[in-house]
């Protein structure tokens, strides 16, 4: 756990000098304050816009576990409950089959007494019986069949019943890995905003200018032609949203991460994609970023922990990071990771 206390003048040169993880408030203080000999004011805004890039490239990298880790729990929701289904339906069923073989030895039982195979039959264990149906011969052809019904029918409801315990226990595992990856994503995220409140705003506005196209109008994208109808169709839905806020987690329509704008914008074009950007970057064809038309998916870094849109002209249509808006920027924004043709 990182400390939040603040450390001493003394302890903040230290720790610069030794590279150690600070708290977010001792970092800024350390970037801002604590300028090494012979290193310029600017040189040190510059390390910690570099720091507060690292989190965000961190933070998404959580948020596609947490996004990963959610869809698994969608997954997992549906198959327990298909799971449930399927037990209560067999107990029904094992159910109707003990009322029909009650109601034969009930007449018997009025008729002069039951069949002590019948009593056996009825029994909690009739596995025992049937093994020893063929040295007894009490029981009729048609109660054997009945029996091994059963006896079928409670092996799968065990069967059953144990696989909807294990997709349980599944189910809840998931769920604590999301809320693992959420406290992750928060911590880091919130590490970031408070380094970038903290530089001067003439330092803030370099940082959102720097690498960054202007947050206006696309230049004129006539005549460029999608790869397909439906990724013409994704475009033009994802350049409706420019403006809209990163929300992480988020997958449209009033907000959006990197992945659920890309998601959200192929839904509206009626094709499903997959939640990360890693699973993204698998959806379709790859083609050559020289190859790339309107409603390709870009995806960037090693890890494809990012994805944008690409919208022509050398631009893509993304969503950032948290505190900016749904927006255009250019494709060589960060190391291209590949282009994916859906």
């Amino acid at each position: 756990m990182v400390s939040h206390r603040r450390p001493s003048q003394s302890g903040l040169t230290r720790s610069v000098a030794r590279g150690t993880v600070l708290s977010a408030a001792a970092a800024t203080a350390a970037a801002l304050t604590a300028v090494p000999a012979g290193a310029e004011p600017r040189d040190t805004a510059e390390a910690t816009r570099a720091r507060i890039d690292r989190l965000h490239q961190e933070a998404e990298q959580a948020t596609e576990k947490f996004n990963k880790a959610g869809e698994h729990v969608e997954h997992l929701n549906e198959q327990v409950r298909h799971a449930q289904d399927r037990v209560a339906r067999s107990q029904e069923r094992i159910n109707r089959m003990r009322e029909a073989l009650g109601s034969v030895a009930g007449a018997q039982y009025r008729s002069g007494g039951m069949d002590p195979a019948l009593a056996l039959l009825l029994s909690k264990d009739p596995d025992s019986y049937l093994e020893a149906a063929a040295t007894l011969d009490r029981i009729s052809e048609r109660h054997t069949s009945a029996l091994a019904d059963l006896r079928r029918e409670q092996r799968g409801l065990g069967q059953e019943r144990a696989e909807a315990a294990q997709d349980l226990a599944e189910l809840e595992r998931s769920r604590s890995a999301v809320a693992r990856h959420k406290r992750t994503v928060e911590r880091k995220l919130g590490e970031a905003r408070r380094l970038l409140n903290a530089l001067p705003a003439e330092e803030r506005e370099a940082y959102d200018r720097a690498s960054r196209s202007s947050r206006g109008e696309l230049p004129d994208l006539s005549g460029l032609v999608a790869g397909s109808p439906h990724a013409a169709a994704a475009t033009t839905a994802a350049r409706s949203v420019v403006g809209r806020p990163y929300v992480w987690g988020a997958n449209g329509p009033s907000g959006f991460d990197c992945s659920g704008l890309v998601q959200w914008s192929y839904a509206q074009a009626g094709v499903g994609l997959p939640r990360t950007s890693q699973a993204q970057a698998h959806a379709g064809r790859r083609v050559s970023l020289a190859e790339a038309r309107p409603g390709d998916i870009v995806t960037y870094r090693s890890d494809a922990s990012h994805v944008g849109m690409y919208v022509g002209n050398g631009q893509v249509v993304h969503a950032p990071y948290p505190g900016a808006s749904v927006r255009y920027d250019p494709v060589g924004m960060m190391p291209v990771n590949s282009v994916t043709r859906v």
